[in-house]
């Protein structure tokens, strides 16, 4: 494993958040930067069965199993964990398969001890649907902001750097996670791969982490200055705010978490990824000047902070300017779908 020294993000105690039911849900609204939460989860029945035995751990979670079929990935023992593209990068170096959780869980058991086992990994799936029941017995102090959560689960693994909309917090119930974080900024530095062409939906850093081509990849070592690196362990759970890039590993024989991702606008809204897709047509291929012309108007339309740039406007004509509700955002994506059509 490469390595550089690196900060660590801000870490505080469950105390020192005194994590009412609101209390954790409104210390983490409007946060901008990452934050661990030492033993969150700790009294979790799930930590506690994790921290008994894997088997234990196994036995608690078949206790919601309803016969649930999960998408699991296979990655042969020689990619070391990482889940990435092949080597000509026209496909993946990974397999899909369906299964029963249930053999899933017995598939992990059957290879706990072996350390040149395949990796068998269980991600991205709603609890809710997987496991019914399982998050009411195992709660976080965040329903105020209407999270999904969702499980993960596998043997080693190591998941490429990349970046999620919503916020994020990652619940650690067994085995260890060491995640590198990076801000925003830092994109131009990660070497982000194809946007529509990736493993799991979002684009991804090309860089091997634990062995960077720096000669390939010369930028990443500027990115590692401003990398932010924790290990987490069963009970701790790590807040990453929205479009923070995130590395993460799996380092044990059954690693699971439960994440939650959260939006602080509402559903209508939409995806923001659409506008930059839209914006890779239309505004990449102009002339350079034309593309200055168009940042400027991006920026005071929208990214500008100054509340009061359209107060010459009468509100009644404002529009998309002003204050939006589901009715102005569904007139509003009419109108966009009428101009598209020219």
């Amino acid at each position: 494993m490469w390595q550089r020294r690196c900060a660590k993000p801000e870490t505080v105690t469950t105390s020192t958040l005194e994590c009412s039911q609101s209390g954790l849900a409104n210390y983490l609204i409007g946060r901008d930067e990452p934050l661990v939460i030492e033993q969150l989860v700790a009294e979790w029945p799930l930590v506690q069965a994790a921290k008994a035995s894997n088997e234990s751990l196994c036995d608690y979670l078949l206790e919601f199993d309803r016969g649930a079929v999960v998408d699991a990935i296979r990655l042969p023992a020689s990619a070391d964990g990482r889940m990435f593209y092949n080597d000509d990068i026209t496909g993946f170096n990974f397999s899909r398969v369906k299964m029963p959780f249930k053999t899933a869980l017995g598939a992990l058991l059957a290879e706990q001890h072996n350390s040149t086992a395949e990796t068998l990994y269980v991600g991205s799936t709603t609890v809710d649907s997987c496991l019914p029941g399982l998050l009411g017995k195992n709660k976080v102090a965040i329903e105020s902001l209407d999270p999904l959560g969702t499980l993960w689960i596998g043997n080693k693994s190591r998941i490429a750097a990349h970046y999620d909309a919503p916020d994020n917090l990652i619940c650690v119930a067994s085995g260890k996670r060491r995640v590198t974080l990076f801000p925003p900024s830092q994109t131009k530095n990660l070497y982000v791969g194809p946007l529509h062409f990736t493993p799991a939906g979002q684009p991804i850093s090309m860089v091997d982490f634990s062995a960077p081509d720096l000669n390939k990849y010369p930028r990443f070592e500027e990115a590692m200055k401003h990398a932010l690196v924790v290990e987490l362990l069963p009970g701790d759970a790590l807040y990453i705010p929205s479009m923070w890039w995130h590395h993460i590993e799996g380092t044990e024989s059954i690693n699971l978490l439960i994440n939650y991702w959260w939006r602080n606008v509402p559903a209508y809204i939409g995806r923001s990824e659409n506008a930059l897709y839209h914006a890779l047509l239309t505004l990449k291929q102009l002339p350079k000047a034309q593309r200055r012309a168009w940042q400027a108007l991006f920026d005071h339309y929208v990214f500008d902070d100054d509340g009061m740039r359209f107060n010459h406007i009468p509100p009644s004509k404002q529009g998309p300017l002003g204050e939006l509700d589901e009715n102005t955002v569904r007139q509003f994506k009419a109108w966009l779908v009428n101009n598209l059509k020219h």
